[in-house]
């Protein structure tokens, strides 16, 4: 199990200040209950992904309870002068670990943050992001990505033989190709090489093999 606190971000400039550093455009809000999103670095890495909710004021995040206060102190340096405050609310919630790897949903803790980039984890996908709200951070890396079609490699769902953990590496033929994301068991979510996704691929001397996920890669892959 995950545990997730909540990351409130209000004022009279929450809807600019998240604008301006979210992948996804916040104006779909008015008619969607929640959408996902994820806050980059400016080369275009993950440091965070999680819904977000319209609450009183402003917005609410969900994110690992491990990382909240990092998340927190990386905001607070794109704030400059604008309006807004943020709160970290530890509601004790849960994610179980399998559903998330069974839905392809990335968990981005500690330990991935600022290693992938949106499209390495299908954040393309999952609805994750907009290509048309303007400017925001790593938004020019993101767009270069979608609109060039480059990306090589995507976190795909494996079944290995004996439970691996997370930040293994992922070999093919003994040579380091990709590293596992997520693991529930002996189920897991691995960043690798699409072309090399059905190859025998192995974490140590554990085999893994390729898992359908719910939804498709895209063609361009």
């Amino acid at each position: 199990m995950h545990r997730i606190s909540s990351i409130k971000v209000t004022g009279p400039d929450a809807f600019d200040f998240l604008q301006g550093q979210l992948s996804n455009d916040l104006t779909r809000l008015e008619t969607d209950a929640e959408i996902f999103a994820a806050w980059c670095t400016p080369k275009g890495r993950v440091l965070w992904f999680g819904t977000v909710v319209p609450i009183e004021n402003g917005y609410e995040l969900s994110a690992p309870s491990e990382t909240a206060d990092d998340i927190v102190k990386r905001l607070s340096v794109f704030r400059f002068r604008a309006k807004v405050d943020f709160e970290i609310a530890d509601d004790s919630a849960t994610v179980d670990a399998e559903t998330l790897v069974n839905r392809g949903h990335p968990f981005i803790s500690t330990l991935q943050m600022d290693k992938f980039t949106p499209h390495m984890l299908n954040l393309d996908l999952l609805g994750a992001i907009s290509y048309d709200k303007g400017c925001y951070t790593g938004q020019e890396i993101v767009a270069r990505t979608h609109y060039k079609g480059a990306t090589k490699r995507r976190m795909q769902r494996f079944q290995s033989e004996q439970p691996v953990r997370a930040g293994d590496r992922v070999s093919l033929d003994g040579r380091d190709i990709g590293e596992v994301l997520n693991v529930a068991g002996t189920d897991l979510l691995a960043v690798v090489p699409v072309a090399k996704s059905g190859a025998a691929l192995a974490v140590g001397e554990t085999a893994i093999a390729l898992a359908p996920l719910p939804y498709a890669l895209t063609t361009q892959d």
